[in-house]
């Protein structure tokens, strides 16, 4: 009892050590009871932050609840995608706000775990991005902390079957961080764009969203380019909850959209030589494995255009 009301007390305070806290949520013809949730987690919050609703939906959205007093409603002329809804609220704050939450609408939390994050962010200045334990309404854990990708692991991820679902479902694992347990901090060079925690220095040193990804490949992008500057993080002293929908294995609208913005990303990061991929995904396995006493500077001798397979291999040997 006394340890939680002590958590209560520096958790409530975290409001007075910092210059701003702000929050985007992107709506695409989100449901009105999925809205009414998350504003009242928002509400019952222990931190005061100002909260932008950024609807990209045909038909805007008609809750008496964005007339709030913290509720900045914005309607945006065209929907140009989730990246671009959040800079339209990002482009707002960005040198009013120290940190900043960017999230899906299917989020939802409680009082205390906003607060943790943020001071977790203050007590780690080398923290851009950190991404809570995500789990769903069940209390399954969703493994959200990945390597940056090659083709092959989205290709095998989805369309592997019969001889080739056993190289899948290793590959898979390795991809996703499974060994670490996902019960420590861990530095990760691809966070899940469903609850993203920013720095907003780093958005200001790296850029905002690449609005050229319309959707799915634009959290693996921002989190890269964070990475390469400072630690972006998993942090499982906070959890949320996510009611992951994963509509591109449902539409084949939503399949092909996912596959266009991929071959997006491989045309502007790389598709088989990509130096700084090898170099992370080095750096992330050593970190969370035997050899977890790897300096930053690891990367600086990493072979060159391994795939994430050979990065898992070596780390191994």
């Amino acid at each position: 009892m006394e340890r939680g009301s002590t958590l209560l007390k520096e958790c409530s305070s975290v409001n007075e050590t910092v210059n701003g806290i702000t929050a985007s949520v992107v709506l695409y013809n989100t449901p009105e009871a999925q809205i009414a949730r998350l504003l009242d987690c928002f509400r019952e919050a222990s931190l005061q932050l100002r909260l932008y609703l950024v609807d990209n939906s045909p038909e805007p959205a008609g809750l008496t609840s964005f007339h709030l007093p913290w509720v900045t409603y914005i309607r945006s002329a065209t929907n140009r995608g989730y990246g671009a809804g959040h800079n339209l609220a990002l482009r707002r704050i960005l040198d009013a706000s120290e940190f900043h939450f960017a999230m899906n609408p299917d989020i939802r939390f409680g009082p205390l775990e906003l607060a943790k994050m943020i001071r977790f962010m203050t007590e780690n200045p080398a923290v851009g991005q950190l991404m809570p334990r995500v789990t769903d309404p069940d209390g399954e854990l969703q493994y959200l902390c990945k390597l940056l990708p090659a083709p092959a692991d989205l290709l095998l991820r989805r369309f592997a079957f019969g001889p080739f679902a056993n190289r899948r479902r290793g590959r898979h694992g390795a991809f996703e961080l499974r060994s670490s347990g996902y019960d420590r901090i861990m530095d990760v060079p691809f966070l899940s764009g469903c609850f993203m925690l920013f720095r907003t220095q780093a958005l200001r040193r790296v850029g905002l969203f690449d609005e050229r990804f319309f959707m799915y490949a634009e959290d693996i992008d921002i989190t890269r380019r964070i990475h390469a500057e400072y630690r972006t993080v998993y942090y499982p002293g906070a959890t949320i909850v996510h009611d992951h929908a994963r509509d591109s294995y449902k539409s084949a609208r939503a399949l092909m959209v996912h596959a266009w913005n991929i071959v997006r990303y491989f045309n502007k990061w790389g598709w088989f030589h990509d130096p700084q991929r090898t170099c992370f995904n080095r750096e992330a396995l050593r970190l969370i494995g035997p050899t977890a006493l790897v300096a930053s500077g690891a990367c600086a001798g990493s072979p060159q255009g391994e795939s994430t397979q050979d990065a898992v291999d070596s780390s191994n040997a």
